[in-house]
Parts: structure tokens; C-alpha cells; sequence
């Protein structure tokens, strides 16, 4: 870019603060901080998460325009105003960053006439929405045609991708990270300590949406093998009448949380024994949760999904691994690490070493800046 010229970013996604949500956070995070540099002016279009008219506001110094929609579906948004607001603002964008799965966003940007520079963050495929996918699909390709880079938090979230693999030569690993001093200076509260039916018991912490692809029903079944530990269940979803249910056989292991808010849910992760991320379909690309966790100096139990989340905790080294949806295979992987507290530790320092080392916040905002300042930059020709 031309010096003293700010880099103007104009960020594009289905949802935003205070929308619950893994890419969510990571859109806010990137907005946030990227908004801090004297170099750059960011601005952000999402959607309304309901049916709404068209908002404007400013959270923590940056613009959110939220487009009136008529609702979701398919797990889509649904908004007219969107195309109109999307061209409108991206005649001021020097490169606009798309956070996928998205397909309104692909289609806006693929009518606007946009001749700027566009770096996609891929998350996930999609993978559920097959009819959806159906329509979607030849738009999306159009859109990895039309993108100068895409960037992939692991490389199994490019080998895993029934869409990215032919466009390889595009991909950039970049890994998502978190602010550890945020974390490790939060207030320490035994949160998860009082509630425990047995003082002696060992905690098992798992938090996310009550979906589907979290597997938290496979990890209910677990715990009928599992002895000596009480689970705690963070979160709200549309599972969560039919895992209350599966709980009442087991009412004296089992504590469900609802949703907590940023400092009780840091306090459960420190207070936690071992976190469990047993999600069973691809649609869990990478797991942020786990990090939270490992910075903690927390042992994680994950699934051996094709993504990236093996890649974020390490079976043997940081945690263990199992397969998806194997309840018997999790509840052994729960059991060893609950009865061997020196195990525990020594995955658990380990895990915390490798959040340091390469999940560090600042370092990935660096990475992300770089590859959008080089691609606008090659746009003006500098």
C-alpha cells in the first residue's frame, strides 16, 4: 500500500457480537484488533440474526452495519438489503475478507461488479445443508475462481475439503489463536468445584452449541462407563430437551450450565480437570475450545476427525484422541486420564506449551494483516 494510506478492510459474514459462535468470535477478534492499527480502517457487514430491519452501530470502535433479513434458513440468512448494502460499501473497501461457509456473501460479491482484491477465510465446508449445497455449489466454485487467496486455519481443513484441494496453489495456513495474558490474568473462581455432588470427583468440562456434529449425546453415553467423574455441560441448543433426558439416568454425574458469561466461562476452564470436544461431523473444522482449555494447562480428549482438530491437541502429546462417535472409546480415554493424575499434568503442561508456542493471538493478527496488506497491495500495482 502507498505509505501513509490506510488499508481499508471490509469484513463479511452471516453474524456478529453479541451472536454466540465460533467464527463469530474469531470475526470480532479480527475486527477488533485489526481496528487498532494506525494503518487500517475496518468496517463489518453481517446480517440480522432474526427478521430485522437494517441497524447501524459501533462496537469496541468498529463500524457494524447488521442488513435487515426475513429470517434464516438453512442455516442462511435471508436478506434483500444485504446486496444493495454490499455494494455500497465495498466501493470503499480496498480488500474485503469473506468468512465461509457464506453463500449469500459469494453471491453478493459475485453480482456486485467488485474488481478489488478478496482473500476468503475458509472454516468449513458445508456439510449438512445438501440441498442447500445443491443451488450453492456452482456459486461457490465461481467464488474460489474469483478469490486471490484463501486462508485455512490447518492444513487437514484443505485436505479434508471436497472444494479446496483444486485450488490449493491459493491456500494459506494461518492457525486461529487466542490472547493467553487474557486468560491466564482472568479472575480464578471454583465454579465448577462447588456444584460437585462428590468433592473427590474429577470434572469433565465440555462447552458448545448443543448441536448435532458436537457430539455431546455420544459423550452422555460415555458416562454410563465412566466412574469417579461428574460432567459439566456448557451451552444451550436445540439438543438439549433430548441430553437432559439421556442424563436422568446418570443425575448425579451430570451439572448442565446453560450459557455463561466470558469471566464464568474462563473460571470453568481453569476450574476443569480435563475438556472434552467430542464432536462426530467435519462441521467442527477446528475447535477454539480446545485452546482455551490447553492454555489453561488442561488435557484435552478430541475426536480424530479429518479437519483441524486433531491438529490443535495432540493424541499422546497434549491429550488423547478417539474416534467420533465411538462412546466406548471415550469413556477408556476418559477413565485413564481421570484415574492418572500424573498423566493428566504431563499432557496438560504440554498442552499449555503448544498454546504458547503456536496459538498466540497477536502473532496469527500479524499473519492475517500481511496477507490482506500484500494482496491490496498488489491490486494498486505497488
Amino acid at each position: 500500500m502507498a505509505e501513509n494510506k490506510k488499508l481499508r478492510i471490509l469484513q463479511v459474514n452471516k453474524a456478529y457480537y453479541p451472536h454466540i459462535g465460533g467464527i463469530e468470535s474469531l470475526v470480532r477478534t479480527y475486527a477488533r484488533e485489526l481496528a487498532k492499527r494506525p494503518d487500517t480502517e475496518m468496517q463489518v457487514l453481517v446480517c440480522q440474526d432474526t427478521r430485522a430491519k437494517t441497524e447501524y452501530e459501533v462496537i469496541e470502535g468498529v463500524p457494524v452495519t447488521r442488513a435487515g433479513s426475513m429470517g434464516t434458513y438453512f442455516s442462511c440468512p435471508l436478506s434483500f438489503s444485504f446486496f444493495r448494502l454490499f455494494r455500497k460499501m465495498a466501493k470503499n473497501a480496498d480488500i474485503i475478507l469473506f468468512h465461509m461457509p457464506f453463500p449469500l456473501g459469494d453471491i453478493a460479491c459475485l453480482l456486485s461488479g467488485f474488481k478489488g482484491k478478496v482473500v476468503l477465510a475458509w472454516h468449513s465446508d458445508v456439510v449438512k445443508q445438501k440441498k442447500l449445497l445443491f443451488f450453492y455449489r456452482p456459486f461457490l466454485m465461481r467464488f474460489l475462481k474469483r478469490a486471490d487467496a484463501v486462508i485455512a486455519a490447518t492444513q487437514g481443513h484443505i485436505s479434508s475439503s471436497r472444494f479446496l484441494q483444486q485450488f490449493r496453489e491459493k491456500c494459506i495456513v494461518i492457525p486461529y489463536g487466542i490472547d493467553t495474558e487474557k486468560y491466564i490474568n482472568a479472575p480464578k473462581k471454583p465454579i465448577l468445584t462447588e456444584k460437585l455432588y462428590n468433592k473427590n470427583s474429577v470434572k469433565i468440562l465440555f462447552t458448545g452449541r448443543l448441536v448435532y456434529y458436537k457430539g455431546a449425546d455420544v459423550l452422555l453415553e460415555s458416562f454410563k462407563q465412566v466412574s469417579g467423574c461428574e460432567l459439566f455441560i456448557v451451552g444451550k441448543g436445540v439438543l438439549e430437551e433430548k441430553l437432559r433426558e439421556m442424563a436422568a439416568s446418570i443425575p448425579q454425574n451430570v451439572h448442565f450450565l446453560g450459557v455463561l458469561s466470558d469471566e464464568d466461562l474462563k473460571a470453568a476452564f481453569r476450574d476443569a480437570d480435563i475438556f472434552v470436544l467430542p464432536s462426530v461431523a467435519s462441521s467442527e473444522a477446528f475447535g477454539i475450545v480446545q485452546l482455551e482449555a490447553m492454555v489453561y494447562g488442561k488435557p484435552v480428549i478430541n475426536t480424530s476427525l479429518p479437519t483441524g482438530v486433531p491438529f490443535v491437541s495432540v493424541h499422546e502429546r497434549t491429550g488423547l484422541t478417539v474416534p467420533p462417535g465411538d462412546a466406548s472409546a471415550l469413556a477408556d480415554a476418559i477413565n485413564l486420564l481421570a484415574k492418572d493424575s500424573r498423566l493428566r499434568k504431563k499432557y496438560g503442561d504440554a498442552a499449555a506449551k503448544r498454546v504458547k508456542e503456536q496459538f498466540q493471538e497477536k502473532d496469527v493478527l500479524d499473519r492475517i494483516f500481511e496477507v490482506l496488506n500484500r494482496k491490496a497491495a498488489d491490486h494498486f500495482g505497488k
